[in-house]
C-alpha cells in the first residue's frame, strides 16, 4: 500500500486541518487550517480546542491517533473485515499507520469528516438480499469463507460495533441494518426492535427503527439527513477513552453532556438513558455507545442506539460504572444525579418512570 505522510481533514468540502505524524511515526500531529479557525468549530472540544496550536496525540489509548479520528475508523466487525481483506491482498494490516487507515476510509465513513488523499480500493455495487448478507457474514465470522470479506466491508460503511451491518437507502431515507453474530439467537433483531419500542416509551430519544423482513433490525442514520452529513463524536473519542479497558463512569458522562450541551434537559436525557441501561441489563454501555452530534451550531446528545440485552457484560458488570459501581444500585444512580445538580427528588421521579415503563424487560436484580 502507498505511504501517506499527510491527511487533509475535510468537512462539507471545507478544509478543517492537516494531520501528520511525529518523526518517529509513533504519534499523530494535527493543526487547524487558518480559515477554519476563523469560521469553524472545534471538532473535539476537549482534545482539539479551536486554537492555532500544534496538537500531538498521546501514544495511548489509540496507537498514537486522536480519538476523534479513531472514531472514523471501523472497529469490531468492520476492522475484522478490513484486516481480512487487506491480508487477502497481501498487505500486513499491523504495518499500516493511522494516516493510511484514514486514507482508506476517505469519504466513506460515518459522520461528516472526510479524509484526503483517498486510497481507492476495489468496490462492488451489486445489491444483495438481506438473507444473503446474513449468510455471508456468518460464513466469514465463522472463518468458513473469507472471499466475501471485501463485499461485506464495502456495505458496512466503516460502521463500528461487533455485529454485522450494512447501509441501506430507500425513498424514506438512509438506514443502518444489523445482522446476527454467530453467538446471537435467531430472534435477536426482534429483541432489539422491542427494546427500542420500550426505550421510546420510557421517554428516551431513539432514531426511527424498523424490523426488515420480520427479522433484521434497521435504524435510521442520524448522521445523514436528506443528504446532509453531520459531525458526530462518541464519548470515547471526546474523552480519549478506549473500550478495550472500560473505566468510564456515568458521573463523567453526565458532566460531559452538561459541558458540551449547556442544557439541563440534555443532562436529564443522559440520566434517563443510564437508568434504562441499568434496569434492562444492557451492560454493553461502553464509551462508544454514547454519541454527541454537532448540528445548527451547537452540540447535543445524539439519539440512543445499541439498546440490547447484554446481561453478561464485562465480568458481569456494566462497562460504564455508576458512582464507581459496576453493579449499581438505585442509590448509586441518585448519587451521580445529585453530583450534576439533578435533585434527589427529580432523579427519583425519572428512575421510577423508567422502571415502570420497562417492566416487560426489567432485570431480575431490580424487580
Amino acid at each position: 500500500m502507498n505511504s501517506v505522510d499527510k491527511i487533509f481533514v475535510k468537512y462539507h468540502g471545507r478544509l478543517v486541518g492537516e494531520l501528520t505524524q511525529t518523526p518517529d511515526g509513533k504519534r499523530c500531529v494535527f493543526h487547524y487550517d487558518k480559515e477554519w479557525l476563523a469560521a469553524g468549530f472545534s471538532i473535539s472540544p476537549l482534545d482539539l480546542p479551536l486554537k492555532s496550536d500544534l496538537f500531538v496525540a498521546p501514544e495511548r489509548p489509540f496507537w498514537g491517533n486522536f480519538g476523534i479520528f479513531e472514531d472514523s475508523l471501523p472497529d469490531g466487525y468492520g476492522r475484522y473485515l478490513l484486516n481480512r481483506m487487506l491480508r487477502w491482498q497481501g498487505i500486513d494490516e499491523t504495518s499500516l499507520t493511522p494516516l493510511q487507515r484514514l486514507s482508506i476510509v476517505g469519504h466513506a465513513g460515518m459522520g461528516a469528516l472526510c479524509y484526503e488523499p483517498e486510497t481507492k480500493m476495489e468496490t462492488t455495487t451489486e445489491r444483495l438480499a438481506f438473507d444473503r448478507i446474513q449468510e455471508m457474514a456468518l460464513d466469514v465470522l465463522s472463518e468458513r469463507n473469507e472471499n466475501d470479506a471485501d463485499a461485506l466491508y464495502y456495505r458496512s460503511g466503516n460502521s463500528g460495533g461487533c455485529r454485522p451491518k450494512c447501509l441501506y437507502h430507500d425513498d424514506t431515507g438512509d438506514w443502518l441494518v444489523k445482522f446476527r453474530h454467530t453467538y446471537d439467537p435467531k430472534d435477536f433483531g426482534a429483541t432489539e426492535f422491542r427494546y427500542n419500542e420500550i426505550a421510546r416509551k420510557c421517554g428516551i430519544e431513539v432514531p426511527d427503527f424498523r424490523l426488515m423482513e420480520g427479522k433484521y433490525f434497521a435504524t435510521r442514520r442520524f448522521d445523514l439527513v436528506d443528504g446532509e452529513r453531520f459531525h458526530v463524536a462518541t464519548a470515547g473519542a471526546l474523552l480519549n477513552e478506549s473500550i478495550n479497558i472500560p473505566k468510564l463512569d456515568y458521573k463523567t458522562l453526565l458532566h460531559l453532556t452538561g459541558y458540551l450541551t449547556q442544557d439541563p434537559k440534555q443532562v436529564e436525557a443522559m440520566f434517563r438513558l443510564m437508568a434504562f441501561n441499568v434496569f434492562t441489563d444492557n451492560k454493553d454501555d461502553h464509551a462508544k455507545n454514547f454519541s454527541f452530534i454537532y448540528r445548527d451550531g451547537r452540540w447535543r446528545l445524539a439519539p440512543a442506539y445499541d439498546l440490547t440485552p447484554v446481561p453478561e457484560g464485562y465480568h458481569g458488570e456494566h462497562a460504564t460504572s455508576v458512582n464507581g459501581n459496576g453493579k449499581p444500585t438505585v442509590s448509586d444512580m441518585l448519587a451521580v444525579g445529585e453530583n450534576i445538580r439533578i435533585p434527589k427528588r427529580r432523579g427519583g421521579e425519572i428512575i421510577d418512570s423508567v422502571r415502570e415503563n420497562c417492566k416487560e424487560i426489567l432485570s431480575k436484580e431490580y424487580q
